[in-house]
C-alpha cells in the first residue's frame, strides 16, 4: 500500500480507473447486472476451489484444465439446482408466495376496525373493493406485466451466459501466465479488486441470511409452537426471510413485515411478540453484521444504506443489488491508495 503523500497514478492506472468506471455504469445502464454477478460467483467459486486443492502443483496443463471444467460445470449445475428448487418451491402449495400475499391481505382486511384512520385511508374497504382495485391495476399496467414477462427470461438467458462466463475465465486462468502490459496489469489490478470485493460482499451476506434464516426458523418452528402459536406458511416465511436477507438492511424490513402481519393472523399480542423478537435478534445481529461485513470490506450499516438509497435512486432494484458491492469496491481502491 502506498502512502498518500507519495501516490501519484500512472496514466495506465487512471485509464484503467475510467475504463472500470465505465463498466460499471453499463452493467447497470444496460441490465446486464444478473450476467455481471452470476459469472462473478462462479469464476469465485471454482478459484477458491482450485486455490484449495493446490492445483498449481499439479503436473500436466490438459489435467488441470479437465479438473477445473469439471468444476465449473459441478458448480454450474448446483447453482442452477438451487435457483430451479427456489422457484419449484415459492411456486409450489407449501410456499406459494401469492397465497402468503393472499393471506396477509385478508389479515390485513380483518383488522380495519382496530387499524388508525390514516392508515384504513390506503387499504380498500373489503374483498370486493381489493379485487376490483386489482383489476384496474392489471389493466392499467398490463403492459408493463407483459415487459416483466420478457425481462424475466432475459434474466434467465443473462445467468446463464454469465455463468459459461465465468467458467470459460477460470480455465483461461489456469493457462494464464500473467505476462501484463502496463494496461492490462492495471485494469486486472482493477478486476481482481472488484472480484474481491465482490467475494467479500457476497459470503457476508450469506452468513447473514443463514443467520437470520435460523432464526426464524427456531422462533416459527419451535418457540411459537410450544406456547401452543402454530401460524401458517412457516416454510415460506423461513425461504423468504433467506432470500430477502441476501439483500442488505432493506431484507430484514422485508422479512420482519412478513412475518408480523402472518403473525396477527393468530392475535395482535403475537405479532407484538414477533415484532420484539424481530427487533431484538436484529439488534444483536447488528453487531455480528457490523463484525461479519466490517471484517471484509470495512463498511458499517448506515454507510451501505445511504449507498443502497443513491444508487437506488439512479438505477432502481439493480442499484439495490449492485450498491454493496460497488460501493465496497470503491472503498477498497480508496484503501489501497491510504486515502481513507
Amino acid at each position: 500500500m502506498t502512502s498518500q503523500a507519495e501516490y501519484r497514478p500512472t496514466n495506465c492506472e487512471i485509464a484503467a480507473l475510467l475504463l472500470t468506471g465505465t463498466a460499471m455504469l453499463l452493467f447497470l445502464k444496460l441490465h446486464l447486472l444478473p450476467a455481471l454477478l452470476s459469472g462473478l460467483l462462479v469464476f469465485e467459486i471454482v478459484n477458491t476451489i482450485t486455490r484449495n486443492l493446490r492445483l498449481k502443483s499439479i503436473l500436466g496443463l490438459r489435467v488441470k484444465l479437465a479438473i477445473v471444467a469439471f468444476m465449473s460445470l459441478a458448480v454450474i449445475a448446483v447453482l442452477a439446482s438451487i435457483m430451479w428448487g427456489l422457484t419449484i418451491f415459492f411456486r409450489s402449495e407449501a410456499g406459494s408466495i401469492p397465497v402468503l400475499i393472499e393471506k396477509m391481505a385478508d389479515i390485513i382486511e380483518g383488522y380495519r376496525a382496530v387499524l388508525p384512520v390514516w392508515v384504513k385511508d390506503y387499504i380498500p374497504a373489503d374483498t370486493e373493493s381489493l379485487k376490483t382495485w386489482a383489476v384496474v391495476w392489471l389493466k392499467n399496467h398490463a403492459h408493463d406485466l407483459e415487459s416483466a414477462g420478457r425481462e424475466a427470461g432475459f434474466v434467465i438467458v443473462h445467468i446463464l451466459i454469465g455463468m459459461a462466463l465465468g467458467a470459460l475465465i477460470s480455465l483461461r486462468e489456469v493457462v494464464n501466465t500473467h505476462d501484463y502490459r502496463p494496461l492490462e496489469k492495471a485494469l486486472a489490478e482493477r478486476i481482481s479488486l472488484f472480484g474481491r470485493a465482490f467475494s467479500a460482499v457476497i459470503m457476508a451476506q450469506v452468513r447473514i441470511a443463514l443467520l437470520n434464516a435460523l432464526f426464524a426458523a427456531l422462533y416459527l418452528g419451535i418457540l411459537l409452537p410450544l406456547f401452543g402459536v402454530q401460524l401458517p406458511l412457516v416454510k415460506t416465511m423461513v425461504a423468504i426471510t433467506f432470500v430477502a436477507s441476501l439483500l442488505p438492511v432493506i431484507g430484514n424490513v422485508i422479512s420482519n413485515t412478513v412475518i408480523v402481519v402472518v403473525s396477527m393472523s393468530h392475535s395482535l399480542a403475537v405479532a407484538a411478540g414477533s415484532f420484539a423478537y424481530l427487533v431484538t435478534i436484529h439488534k444483536l445481529e447488528y453487531f455480528m453484521n457490523a463484525r461479519i461485513i466490517g471484517a471484509r470490506i470495512n463498511a458499517r450499516a448506515w454507510e451501505l444504506l445511504i449507498a443502497m438509497l443513491f444508487m437506488e435512486a439512479a438505477f432502481g432494484i439493480s442499484g439495490v443489488i449492485a450498491a454493496p458491492i460497488y460501493y465496497a469496491y470503491i472503498k477498497s481502491e480508496l484503501r489501497e491508495r491510504d486515502l481513507v
